[in-house]
This record gives structure tokens, C-alpha cells and sequence, in this order.
């Protein structure tokens, strides 16, 4: 069985490990020099988006024998509004570094898979549909699936993001809702180590502000509610970042997987978990183990709920954001939302609440 693999992350490593595990060896083409070979950027996994799986990490290890260090649990999350600071502890995810670093997700993947990896591959997609029986699309972003006609873009953002050096608790993500300095968007500081962090600003396409500036401004604010003064290192910018979904999770012998999928989520910007769930459920379909289109359908419904989310967060105002992260810990609230965004909870809170986040979007538009 003649297999090809388009990209080596996440989605394609997962992939190959999972046809490994029955017999199968793949063909992996990698146009870049190495896995991971990108700017090293931190992200974070929360069990809430990932529902009704309770805690991710052991979830993939227990029933797909795939394994993964996170840099650690989180343990305290930390959210900012433009006045007011709440917080949500308790067991509640994972951090995970990516890119060029040695604990990367793509590193230790790549570890777990026995077959070479063609680096610098200039194979195209049509030759591979000549030359294998079935062709894994995994090259890490939706414009190859949007190119063959097969995604649909929700949104477009500009990502800016730096690495810091500073004190940091690994186990405390931080995340920023102002929209005074950033309209529509979010920032996150998520640290790899104690001694370096990732900070980055997305917001989208669509808003007509100087970036410099608004980083400027961010970056000014972070510092002060920190009280750190960070020494930058390292940095990256990206603009017009697609985020959508694919319209066929299969056509003929293509399987769309990762990115090229719609792995990304919208609400938060994170899709580690989805990424490796569609290389999984590829190779599944691939082995007669499954069906690709119906194995994914969990999938593009989480989707289309963090669109959702994703569009009420934008509809929502300052002093709105400021009602609710005040009212984060207050004593009842606090003790029931640490208990349903904890790894001991099955509660799909994004598809309950999809309705009425609904409703308020049109309201507001």
C-alpha cells in the first residue's frame, strides 16, 4: 500500500506513526530542512475546547499510543481585561512549545516515527496523486486546500509575536482582551521555561490600525502588569493567516488532515489536538479502521461552535469584558467554573452555550 505524506507536523508525524503501528510505511515529503523548522512559539491546551474527552494528553497516549510532554499542567490561567483581572485554576490543560526547539510537539513526534523524512521535497500535490495510492495533505496551513477548491475561509489575521526573556511560572498562561489598544484581537503570554516566554498579539485582517503601534501599546501594558521588564531574543510576524475549515475531509485518495482540515481553532487560536486527531483518523480510514468523513464530524462541529465563540468574543465590549473576568472569582462562580474547565470534566461547554452566543451575535450585528 503506496502512502504519501505531505508535511511533516503534527497532523502528518501522527499520521505516520498510527500506519506504522499497523504495518504500513509511509513516504513523508517535507519541503523544509527540518521538522519543525520555524520560529519557536509557545501554545496552550485547554480540556474546555476538547470536549467530551476529559484530559487530552493521557487520552492520546491511552488509546492512540502516541505520547507527548507538555512543558507543563496549567494549573492557574490568568485573564486580563481592559480593567480587571480574573482567574480560573485548577487542573484545566497543558502548555507545549513549537517550532525550532528541542522539546517541541514536532519534535517529539518525529522521534516516534521509524520511516525517513524527504526534507527539501519539491514533490507537488499532482505528481504524489500520480505516483502513491493514497495522499496525506499535511503541509501545515489551508492555502493548499483552499488552492484545490476544498476550504472555506472564516477569517484572516495579522499574528506579531516575540520571545522574552523574564521570570515566569510555567504552569500560568496569560491572556489579554483590550480592545482599546487591540480591536477584535487577543494577546497571549505563555511561557516555555521559567526563564522565557512567549508573548503574541492576533487580531484580524480587517481592522485598519498601524501594527507597530498597537504592539508598542501592548507590550508597554504587559510589562506593566507583570512588572517585568523583558529582554526580547527572538520574534516573528504573520500576516493574513487563514483560518477556515475544509469543505470535504476526503476527495477520492486525498485526505485533508491538520491545517489543510481546519485544525485551528477560532475561539482561542490553538489546534494541537485536532491536528493530531485528523492525522490519526486518516491513517484509520486508510487501514479500513474507520471512515474518515464520519470519524471527523465531531471535529467540524467543535469548529463551527468556536466560530461561534470566536465572533462573541468580537461582538463583546470592554466594560462587558470587564463584567464578566470581574465576576471570574467571585466566591460561587469561581468554584463552578474552575470545576467545569477542569481535566475531570466532560461538560461541552462551547456546544451548550453555542445557542445563546448565537443569538447575542446576531443581536449584535
Amino acid at each position: 500500500m503506496e502512502v504519501a505524506i505531505m508535511g511533516a507536523g503534527m497532523s502528518g508525524l501522527s499520521c505516520a506513526i498510527t500506519l506504522e503501528k499497523y504495518g504500513i510505511t509511509p513516504t513523508i515529503f517535507e519541503k523544509r530542512n527540518s521538522v519543525g523548522d520555524r520560529f519557536v512559539n509557545a501554545e496552550s491546551m485547554f480540556s474546555i475546547l476538547n470536549r467530551p474527552v476529559k484530559d487530552c494528553i493521557p487520552y492520546i497516549s491511552k488509546n492512540y499510543h502516541i505520547d507527548l510532554r507538555p512543558i507543563d499542567k496549567v494549573d492557574k490561567f490568568f485573564i486580563h481585561s481592559k480593567n480587571e483581572l480574573g482567574t480560573i485554576a485548577g487542573k484545566i490543560g497543558y502548555t507545549n512549545v513549537r517550532g525550532r526547539h528541542e522539546s517541541s510537539y514536532e519534535s517529539q513526534l518525529e522521534k516516534q516515527v521509524k520511516c525517513n523524512i524527504n526534507f527539501n521535497s519539491t514533490y507537488e500535490y499532482e505528481k504524489l496523486c500520480k505516483d502513491f495510492e493514497y495522499v496525506v495533505l499535511a503541509t501545515g496551513d489551508g492555502e493548499y486546500a483552499s488552492h484545490l477548491g476544498n476550504y472555506n475561509c472564516d477569517l484572516t489575521c495579522t499574528i506579531k509575536g516575540v520571545t522574552v526573556q523574564g521570570e515566569f511560572v510555567t504552569s500560568n498562561p496569560h491572556v489579554w482582551f483590550n480592545y482599546e489598544i487591540l480591536p477584535k484581537g487577543y494577546a497571549w503570554l505563555i511561557p516555555f521555561s521559567e526563564k522565557e516566554a512567549n508573548l503574541v498579539i492576533a487580531y484580524p485582517d480587517n481592522i485598519k490600525l498601524d501594527l507597530n503601534d498597537m504592539w508598542g501599546k501592548f507590550y508597554s501594558l504587559v510589562c506593566k502588569n507583570l512588572d517585568q521588564n523583558f529582554k526580547i531574543t527572538d520574534n516573528f510576524e504573520i500576516t493574513r493567516y487563514m483560518m477556515g475549515i475544509c469543505n470535504k475531509p476526503k476527495i477520492d485518495n486525498t485526505y485533508f488532515v491538520g491545517n489543510c482540515f481546519g485544525a485551528i481553532s477560532p475561539g482561542l487560536g490553538f489546534g494541537q489536538y485536532t491536528s493530531i486527531l485528523t492525522g490519526i483518523y486518516s491513517a484509520y480510514d486508510i487501514f479500513g479502521l474507520g471512515t474518515y468523513e464520519e470519524l471527523t464530524k465531531p471535529l467540524l462541529k467543535n469548529y463551527k461552535h468556536s466560530l461561534v465563540f470566536r465572533r462573541f468574543l468580537e461582538n463583546l465590549t470592554d466594560n462587558e469584558f470587564d463584567f464578566h473576568v470581574k465576576n471570574l472569582d467571585k466566591k460561587v462562580i469561581d468554584k463552578l467554573i474552575d470545576k467545569i474547565c477542569s481535566n475531570n470534566s466532560s461538560l461541552d461547554l462551547l456546544k451548550l452555550t453555542t445557542p445563546i452566543m448565537r443569538l447575542w451575535n446576531d443581536y449584535k450585528e
